[in-house]
């Protein structure tokens, strides 16, 4: 029985990661790195320290907290000025708190980066609870991050449903012990990491065709 939905954040709710790779490509480029489509596509769904981490493998980096003062002076008005929510997300989480369901959010992102994402759309409110990649010892795809969330909200991960778009996160809700349902944003199909034949939630099924 499923008794609550756990969200990723970026690039399900909101989309901000066009906007990230943006700000982190700007940063970088000030130590003479240019970022690659490549680049993007092997950080994908992984915490920022884990991010910084694969960089700093390919150029000389500042220590974290450092180079994250960097990120944050630039993401905070690129984000205030354009960061959006996906229409979709918001009639699905508008529907499921009209049902009274029970949802949380679980991202890779730095807690306070993450609340600042949802306060700017509006769907802060919506949430029960909101768990951020700092909070947790590992990042996706280790369980961590949706463990906190299912442990926090008082139901048992096998309870849950995650809503995931990246592989990395999947992997991480599935070691979890939830089912989870892939949302690609580019067409483009995923494998299935859990079943979700016994999902009930009705607005969370006219999500299942981009799975």
């Amino acid at each position: 029985m499923i008794q609550a939905v756990v969200f990723d954040c970026d690039g399900v709710l909101v989309d901000s990661e066009p906007l990230a790779d943006e700000i982190w490509n700007r940063v970088l480029a000030g130590f003479g790195y240019e970022t690659s489509v490549g680049d993007a596509e092997d950080i994908r769904g992984t915490s920022e320290a884990t991010t910084y981490e694969y960089y700093a493998v390919k150029v000389d980096l500042p220590p974290f907290d450092e180079f994250m003062t960097k990120i944050d002076a630039i993401r905070v008005p690129v984000y205030e000025e354009r960061l959006v929510a996906f229409d979709d997300a918001v009639a699905t989480v508008q529907a499921l708190a009209a049902q009274g369901t029970t949802m949380a959010v679980a991202s890779s992102s730095r807690r306070h980066a993450l609340e600042g994402k949802l306060a700017l759309t509006g769907l802060d409110r919506y949430f029960d609870v909101i768990v951020g990649g700092d909070e947790v010892e590992h990042g996706k795809p280790a369980p961590d991050v949706y463990l906190e969330a299912a442990r926090r909200l008082g139901v048992p991960p096998t309870d849950c449903v995650a809503i995931e778009d990246a592989d990395l996160g999947a992997e991480s809700a599935a070691a979890a012990g939830m089912r989870a349902v892939m949302i690609r944003r580019d067409g483009s199909i995923s494998f299935d990491y859990a079943s979700v034949t016994e999902i009930t939630v009705d607005v969370i099924n006219s999500w299942l065709w981009r799975f």
